[in-house]
């Protein structure tokens, strides 16, 4: 495995969009820190770059580099869940400008899949995580899913063996404010 991240890692930081199995179902990934490269994957989605995405974080000390400040529901909601949630925490910071949502928000989460894990942890940085899919169409819950179009428009393609691990489903989603509000998104 080590070898396979490492070639991913370099096509990351060579401004690379990489396709990907993730906790959830497959991904498209970049440099979330890369303004060209997240233009990049907007651009094979077909999706406006209004809409924010989605990001993969080893641990909350990488979540803390890249938001101002992490409430403290935050915490007890990544150390309790169970299932793939991903947490919109406010005031990104130190992210590709086109990462950010127009309220200065961010999406982020914490995956247990052991590839997602170590790719995000060598590559030291926020990973983009989309799912792999022109905008509107159903994500793709395996590889078998995944559009010839979107296949072909990447740099790099994770091994199929990879995918083992992953739910094929979406994550759930919720906001939280510094003042404590919790907003349900996507149960």
């Amino acid at each position: 495995m080590k070898e396979i991240i490492d070639e991913a890692v370099r096509i990351l930081k060579a401004g690379g969009v990489i396709l990907y199995p993730t906790d959830t179902v497959w991904g498209l990934g970049c440099d979330a820190t890369n303004e060209e490269a997240v233009a990049k994957v907007f651009a094979i989605k077909r999706r406006s770059e209004a809409k924010s995405l989605v990001l993969l974080a080893c641990d909350l000390d990488m979540v803390a580099l890249h938001v101002k400040e992490i409430p403290s529901i935050a915490i007890d909601l990544v150390e309790v869940n169970d299932a793939p949630m991903t947490i919109v925490y406010p005031g990104a910071q130190g992210l590709a400008a086109n990462v950010v949502a127009e309220d200065g928000s961010v999406g982020i989460r914490i995956p247990r899949h052991e590839f997602c894990e170590q790719l995000v942890r060598r590559l030291r940085r926020p990973l983009v995580s989309t799912s792999a899919n022109v905008s509107g169409e159903p994500a793709p819950a395996s590889f078998a899913d995944i559009a010839p179009e979107i296949r072909a428009a990447v740099d790099w393609t994770a091994p199929r063996r990879f995918e083992q691990g992953s739910t094929g489903r979406a994550s759930q989603i919720i906001k939280l404010g510094l003042r404590g509000e919790v907003e349900i998104i996507r149960p």
